[in-house]
């Protein structure tokens, strides 16, 4: 899931964070009503944990419902905030108001500030029942029991899909009981009966919501670009006979047209001038956006993950999650434990239904995330289905990566790196002969000096496995090697020695040949090619071949469907 951004802490002027909330327009932030009620005029700030060298923006209330600290019940606890300027970061989205339930149940991630945590932590919850208790909050219970507990801090935050990062809620009270992992959220359609303003951002659930969604997602692009027009014009052009005319000061910003187009507009022709208006700006943005200056057949991978596990319960059975990632978001598939004479079938019919979850038209690429004892596994030759035997690598461009990677750490290293070799215009290999004779460690270290970017192996990875480590863990960020490589310095009647006529050295040679001008963004699609060449050919050297590509970039957030991690920050 893409970094919530809009996600804000609510702070006192002089500094102490008083609970959470989250930004709706660019100038106005949603919390609890309890959170602010004894920061007086001038005292109250707001900021983002995303932008942490940014100084908090100065707030008042303008709006809220009807909540009352000496009353005998906590309703119409909402605040309304308008900030001093604009936020540093596009509004959050809000879901349809009946997408917070579901069977089986949909899980939800909070993000909060409990006593210990300025810069922030995740709680995991999910909805008991869609039925409201006294027709104001829905009832939240721990995901998992070890999670992390709702608390003072979490107050105000937005309570949003994990799947998607829209909102569906806000926190408005813990169990209070220690021990009790439990909740209250204020659902947007109730935050909406308190705040009318709000009405018109909550989409409904038919395909008038996706009209909506697209209009904020054009939005944000072209303030990103810098799109310079006329707001008033544009609104103009779009709206209908009978859509109201714009205030007579007219908008400040595109999105302040934008908002008057989701929230001021009703009756039969608001969802015809909510499509005009994003058709209008998606030609607008097209003009405004460049061609890209490096490559521009480069793609940029939308991935579905296949990720392997040993289950622990016996050598015979696999455990099996496939996502998909599509806008920045990951989307959960399928999860399972299957036998081993199963795996194929089953991940083939995974990888089927994960498609519904990618953009059309995008460039899809299937990762094979794999504990490093299977990294060999043959994944791109499994056959599409039982009457259709094309392989899988031949249908789709294919990689594996390594699950001992995805760690934090290891990610932050590989993304530095990847920014580098975007700038490169082809991929650099680093040679590591079938008859290797120099220590692991020295090629570490001239991984770390050069600016290789590719290691090819001449040998299998098992007749070189502490180079093959070593690369693994440098980390490089793409390997590649044949799976009946040559079989090196082995002992046995015929070791090679690695001259003219090897294996080894014939398909570093042609590897080279293949993928020194490519850029590595594009590798997976060039290897793609070579499997289609190799499949249609005997004894063609890439029949084997195995690429590691290894881009966190294009799977982020790896732990946002996991537990709650004790410091998780919202980057």
């Amino acid at each position: 899931m893409k970094s919530a951004t809009w996600q804000a802490r609510i702070e006192r002027l002089g500094g102490g964070v008083a609970g959470a909330g989250f930004l709706v327009a660019p100038r106005t932030v949603l919390t609890c009503a309890h959170v602010v009620h004894d920061l007086p005029a001038g005292e109250l700030a707001v900021s983002f944990a995303a932008f942490p060298g940014r100084p908090a923006v100065p707030a008042r209330r303008v709006a809220g419902g009807e909540w009352d600290e000496f009353a005998a019940t906590d309703l119409g606890d909402l605040a309304v905030l308008e900030l001093d300027e604009d936020a540093p970061s596009a509004p959050a989205a809000l879901a349809p108001a009946d997408t917070a339930y579901g069977t089986p149940p949909r899980k939800l991630v909070v993000y909060g500030f409990p006593d210990g945590f300025d810069e922030g932590t995740l709680a995991e919850y999910r909805v008991t029942a869609p039925q409201l208790i006294s027709g104001e909050w829905l009832q939240l219970e721990a995901w998992q029991l070890g999670g992390q507990p709702l608390a003072p801090g979490f107050s105000g935050a937005a309570v949003t899909l994990v799947d998607t990062g829209e909102v569906v809620g806000m926190v408005t009270a813990d169990a209070g009981a220690q021990g009790v992992r439990t909740g209250r959220m204020m659902p947007t359609e109730v935050m909406a009966r308190h705040w009318p303003a709000l009405e018109g951002l909550v989409p409904t659930s038919d395909h008038r919501g996706a009209d909506r969604a697209r209009l904020r997602g054009l939005v944000e692009r072209a303030v990103r670009t810098g799109l310079d027009c006329d707001p008033v014009r544009l609104y103009r052009a779009a709206a209908g006979e009978l859509a109201p005319e714009p205030p007579e000061e007219g908008f400040d910003s595109l999105w302040s047209a934008a908002l008057f187009v989701l929230c001021e507009l009703d009756g039969p022709d608001a969802a015809e001038t909510v499509a005009r208006f994003a058709d209008l700006l998606a030609d607008l943005v097209r003009e405004k956006s460049p061609a890209p200056v490096e490559r521009p057949g480069t793609p940029e991978w939308s991935p579905i993950l296949v990720d392997l596990r040993h289950s622990g319960a016996g050598d015979d059975l696999v455990r099996v999650e496939v996502s998909a990632y599509s806008g920045g978001r990951r989307h959960p598939v399928d999860s399972g434990t299957v036998p081993r004479s199963r795996l194929p079938g089953y991940v083939q019919d995974r990888i089927d239904a994960a498609f519904q979850y990618l953009t059309p038209g995008c460039d899809e690429l299937i990762a094979f995330a794999l504990p490093r004892d299977w990294l060999d596994l043959p994944v791109d030759r499994w056959h599409l289905g039982p009457d259709d035997e094309t392989p899988l690598g031949c249908r789709h461009p294919l990689v594996v990566t390594d699950q001992a990677r995805r760690k934090a750490g290891t990610r932050h290293v590989l993304t530095r790196a990847w920014n580098r070799l975007d700038t490169l215009p082809g991929a650099r290999m680093h040679r590591v002969e079938c008859t290797e004779q120099e220590a692991a460690g020295r090629l570490r270290l001239k991984l770390l000096r050069d600016d290789s970017c590719l290691v090819g192996f001449g040998a299998a990875p098992s007749a070189v496995r502490a180079h093959f480590t070593t690369s693994l863990t440098a980390p490089a960020p793409l390997v590649a090697w044949s799976r009946r490589g040559c079989p090196g310095g082995a002992p046995g009647p015929h070791p090679c020695t690695g001259g003219d006529g090897c294996t080894g050295k014939t398909f570093l040679d042609a590897l080279d040949a293949c993928l020194a001008d490519r850029p590595p963004a594009e590798l997976p699609r060039r290897v793609w090619e070579l499997r289609l060449e190799a499949d249609a050919e005997d004894d063609h050297w890439a029949r084997d071949l195995q690429l590691l590509w290894d881009d966190p970039r294009a799977f982020p957030d790896p732990h946002a469907t996991g537990p709650a991690h004790a410091r998780s920050p919202v980057a």
